[in-house]
């Protein structure tokens, strides 16, 4: 058990980033946060094309600037890429929150093929809201998060439907509306395989935070799955979330932990010594040529 006091809130940095906190001020490190302790190859080269996609599409106003200027424009070119998906996701999820809720939406340009998906996905298979952008919180384990969507299926033909497609024919036992938690993905890559653990993390919190700031217990879910939001369309994709993968997830979380915090005592202070050196030239020293004598024998020739 973790010593964090509840309940968990959510603080928002900037438009795009956020972090979590105990009722003390303590900071709780957040789920997402725990799996960049995952080695990302593929970043190193999403980082490496971003920079040269910036090189080729910004090159007059690259060439306009003084050289200072234009290397540090390109340095920050794939953290302004970054951004960009980041607050294209967090606009469709909030747009999808409102419509989600029965709000009237307008969509700006850039996201509405998203949403407009979104809620084609909810036409289809006509989820009932659950959890929206809910704060979730393992105080066992010493984790928090945001859960994007936790939703139940209550038509049997649907049910079925769902539990053909996603390989899930023990769903329709149950014999009673399914309950499923996910996550939504808007990024042109699609879904990595560390999604499962991070709705594994969600779904095995101890509890989430409601409308009115207060700890609830977490609900039991049947299923998990992922929903890919694109421009021209949505997947729908089941996940394997289940306790092998939090034991999976809590391994990550002590890589976290040791990275993140009891590593940085390993290393101690310098020892300086108790006065200054001084400072020696030091200089090469060429030897004199040997004489033919000293060469031969050296080489093994009689002298």
């Amino acid at each position: 058990m973790n010593t964090y006091v509840g309940p968990i809130r959510r603080r928002q940095y900037g438009r795009s980033g956020h972090g979590y906190i105990d009722a003390n001020g303590l900071k709780v490190p957040g789920v997402t946060t725990i799996l960049k302790a995952l080695p990302k190859d593929a970043l190193i080269n999403w980082a490496a094309n971003a920079t040269a996609d910036a090189a080729v599409d910004r090159w007059d106003e690259l060439a306009a600037l003084k050289p200072a200027a234009r290397l540090a424009t390109l340095k920050k070119a794939r953290y302004e890429d970054r951004d960009t998906a980041a607050n294209r996701g967090t606009e469709v999820h909030n747009a999808a929150q409102r419509y989600l809720q029965g709000e009237e939406i307008e969509l700006p340009d850039d996201i509405a093929g998203h949403v407009e998906s979104y809620i084609a996905f909810v036409e289809d298979w006509q989820p009932e809201p659950l959890l929206v952008e809910a704060v979730v919180m393992s105080h066992k384990y010493g984790y928090a998060g945001t859960c994007d969507l936790a939703v139940t299926f209550d038509d049997p033909a649907i049910i079925a439907r769902l539990a053909e497609q996603m390989r899930m024919p023990e769903l329709v036992d149950l014999d009673r509306p399914v309950v499923g938690i996910g996550d939504i993905k808007t990024s042109r890559s699609g879904i990595f395989p560390e999604t499962a653990w991070q709705v594994c993390a969600y779904r095995y919190a101890d509890v989430y935070i409601d409308a009115a700031g207060a700890e609830q217990p977490m609900p039991a879910f049947d299923f998990a799955f992922a929903l890919h939001v694109r421009a021209d369309d949505y997947g729908l994709r089941p996940l394997v979330a289940g306790p092998e993968q939090l034991r999976e997830f809590l391994y990550i979380r002590e890589v976290h932990r040791a990275v993140e915090e009891t590593s940085k005592a390993y290393v101690g202070e310098e020892l300086t010594p108790g006065r200054r050196l001084k400072r020696r030239r030091l200089e090469v020293v060429e030897e004199p040529a040997p004489t033919t004598a000293r060469r031969r024998a050296k080489e093994g020739q009689p002298a």
